[in-house]
């Protein structure tokens, strides 16, 4: 029987080697994340670029992303959302898109050491050897084509290589989760039309890939119906943990599997917690005197999220979810088909909450660190982090 001084002794030993053993453990995921291939299958950025912001400068205040800290965050591949509302029509819409894609041209020709425009797997390897970020391009809403497939393949020859069908409002060819989730949506505007399905054929045929993120169950089962590849969904989450109309019910998951294609996590707090739309309303309520006088000032929910939240941080934190329930999304999606249909699309820029640790794209290497603490292997994170979907674009890719 040990000593009471040999008790105290191993105690202390015991509480040493855990000390020694945490460096080697943040030393293990940092060389983990900065040896993977980093893919972030969404970014909404450019809507802050095209309202004046610099991504070169320090936007720590302003926006998740900037040029900096995409380098911190070790993320090597980004996609940048082409976005526009349905409020741009006919006559609009493309030639918005236009003038976004015209402005990441030109944040990639004023910083060609640091960043670079990718079109195939090869430019994106060569990217990496050149260490610059590899920008790529999703346009985000079928309605930027304006019913025209020869925009379709000026996208493309612009270097977008993937389409996500809708947004949240239908096109005239594809309904959205959105309308779809609507009781009074009509029944024969649900899923593709003859259109729709011509789309996803050129799609196929060019090598662009078909992004189910925002489409309506009848209009994800058509377009499954439809392409000869595997397709994406670029930012969506589980419908089971968290019953929103842009998550993902398990027969969907499991249909993607099946096609060989790959879902990229969202990191939105409305979309990983079903309670933090109640404890947001909580905090609005709370502080209703300043809701009250933004909204007068007409100021959108985000606006006044955010100023609340810089006034009030700590309650602020504490209202979203922790980065746990994000993985949790993960892990049920690796239990439910594998390892090899999960990615990353943190949808930064396009939200107003994200999970605690996740304050920016400077620290994508917290779900590496989490992803190691919750047991998965080198190998299963080299997937999730850009493996996947790599596995995807090639098969996709004709260049």
């Amino acid at each position: 029987m040990l000593g009471k001084e040999n008790l105290y002794l191993k105690y202390w030993l015991i509480a040493l080697l855990g000390l020694l053993r945490l460096p080697v453990q943040a030393q293990a995921y940092q060389k983990i994340h900065q040896e993977a291939l980093v893919i972030d299958l969404h970014n909404d950025v450019l809507i802050a670029v095209m309202r004046g912001a610099i991504i070169s400068q320090n936007l720590s205040q302003k926006t998740h992303s900037d040029l900096s800290r995409f380098s911190q965050g070790g993320v090597d591949a980004q996609f940048f959302s082409i976005w526009c509302s349905q409020q741009y029509g006919a006559g609009k819409a493309f030639r918005y898109a236009n003038r976004q894609i015209d402005s990441l041209e030109k944040i990639i020709n004023r910083h060609p050491d640091k960043i670079m425009l990718v079109r195939t797997p090869a430019q994106l390897n060569q990217a990496l050897k050149l260490n610059k970020l590899a920008a790529l391009m999703g346009v985000e809403g079928g309605h930027m084509l304006e019913n025209n497939l020869a925009n379709l393949n000026k996208f493309y020859a612009r270097g977008v290589r993937y389409l996500t069908l809708t947004w949240n409002n239908s096109t005239t060819w594809a309904s959205s989760a959105k309308d779809e989730s609507r009781r009074n949506f009509p029944a024969q505007r649900k899923g593709l039309t003859l259109f729709g399905q011509q789309v996803i054929r050129q799609m196929n045929q060019l090598g662009m890939l078909v992004d189910l993120s925002h489409v309506g169950e009848k209009t994800f089962w058509d377009a499954l119906n439809t392409t000869t590849k595997p397709v994406i969904i670029s930012h969506s989450n589980v419908y089971r943990l968290a019953p929103h109309f842009r998550n993902l019910k398990d027969a969907q998951i499991k249909a993607i599997a099946q096609n060989g294609g790959i879902i990229g996590l969202n990191f939105n707090a409305e979309f990983i917690d079903p309670a933090y739309l109640a404890r947001e309303k909580s905090f609005f309520n709370k502080h209703q005197t300043e809701v009250a006088a933004l909204r007068k000032l007409k100021k959108s929910k985000a606006y006044i999220l955010k100023t609340l939240a810089r006034k009030y941080p700590q309650e602020a934190i504490l209202m979203r979810p922790p980065l746990s329930k994000l993985l949790d999304h993960l892990d049920y999606i690796v239990k439910l088909v594998g390892v090899d249909y999960v990615g990353l699309g943190s949808d930064f820029d396009g939200i107003t909450a994200t999970p605690r640790e996740l304050n920016s794209v400077a620290d994508f290497p917290q779900v590496t660190k989490a992803l190691l603490a919750r047991g998965y292997s080198q190998a299963a994170i080299n997937k999730i982090l850009g493996g996947n979907f790599m596995r995807v674009w090639l098969a996709n890719t004709t260049e």
